[in-house]
């Protein structure tokens, strides 16, 4: 086993907690992480990690060690990743994380466009709606809905997506449209009880953000709940739009006070910082800008 291999056996397991844990994001057997382990200790001549039968814990040496090797290991990975995008197609497995919501309405999509060009890629598809660590998780890429915190990514901003207020038809007839965000006051409002701020929807008024008190007879914890209780007219509701597309689309509910929406909330896709995306990632990339036509949502 080369010495890279050693070293990227022994930055997993720091970083993972375990030598299991290490095996499993590595994809290796894990009798051959250990040896990697082992092999490694030998040649610097210390022990790097103290291993018990739950977790494995670096050494004072072994995190001197693994601060010392992590960026030369990173720019040997770059190294590589440059020598494979000579290829002309990518190939492997994708790691791909996304929003459960989202990604099967509007990434599968790319993502079956993706593997039709590109027969020898396989794609491992990850949803959840949590900001997960990039760095433990083992995934390639991911695509997240949001203002991003994280320092240590860097990646495509795809566009930005619309909040929105809308009702049924039967709705507007019966009480009229709102006109002005604090209209709403005289409105029925479904509202989500699982919000940060429930009851608060934010808007644009007079340049400036403000969040205005909203309420009802009906409130419950689920979005999906929410589409349907408007549909039925109910009462208005507010979401992202691409959430409610189809039923607009369908023409069970419009959109009203489009003039005073709030910023829209940013979607970027993501990669670990510094290191230059394979072909995989790239071309990838590619077909989102092709396909995902944000600017719509």
């Amino acid at each position: 086993m080369s010495r890279i291999e050693d070293l990227e056996a022994f930055l997993a397991i720091v970083e993972q907690g375990s030598l299991t844990a290490a095996a499993k994001r590595l994809g290796r057997p894990l009798q051959t992480v250990s040896r990697s382990l082992a092999m490694l200790e030998a040649d610097v001549g210390v022990e790097l990690v103290h291993r018990t039968t739950r977790r494995s814990m670096p050494s004072e040496a072994g995190e001197s060690f693994y601060r010392r090797i992590k960026s030369a290991v990173e720019e040997i990975h770059d190294a590589r990743e440059e020598a494979a995008q000579r290829r002309s197609e990518p190939s492997g497995v994708l790691r791909l994380g996304a929003p459960n919501l989202f990604a099967p309405r509007f990434l599968m999509p790319v993502i079956a466009g993706y593997m039709a060009r590109y027969p020898e890629v396989e794609v491992d598809l990850d949803l959840s709606d949590a900001f997960v660590d990039l760095a433990g998780s083992g995934l390639d890429m991911v695509i997240r809905i949001g203002d991003l915190a994280d320092s240590g990514l860097t990646g495509k901003r795809l566009g930005a997506l619309r909040r929105v207020v809308f009702g049924a038809p039967s709705y507007f007839a019966r009480f009229g449209r709102p006109t002005h965000p604090l209209e709403l006051a005289e409105h029925g409002c479904v509202t989500r009880t699982g919000d940060e701020r429930p009851g608060a929807w934010m808007f644009t008024i007079d340049g400036r953000a403000r969040a205005v008190k909203v309420g009802g007879k009906l409130r419950t914890n689920s979005m999906n709940a929410i589409y349907a209780a408007v549909e039925q007219g109910l009462g208005l509701g507010y979401s992202p739009l691409w959430q409610i597309k189809h039923l607009i689309d369908a023409g069970k509910v419009e959109l009203v006070l489009e003039d005073f929406e709030p910023a829209p909330v940013p979607i970027h896709a993501l990669w670990l910082e510094g290191r230059t995306p394979s072909a995989k990632i790239r071309c990838f990339l590619d077909l989102l800008g092709e396909h995902l036509k944000l600017d719509q949502l």
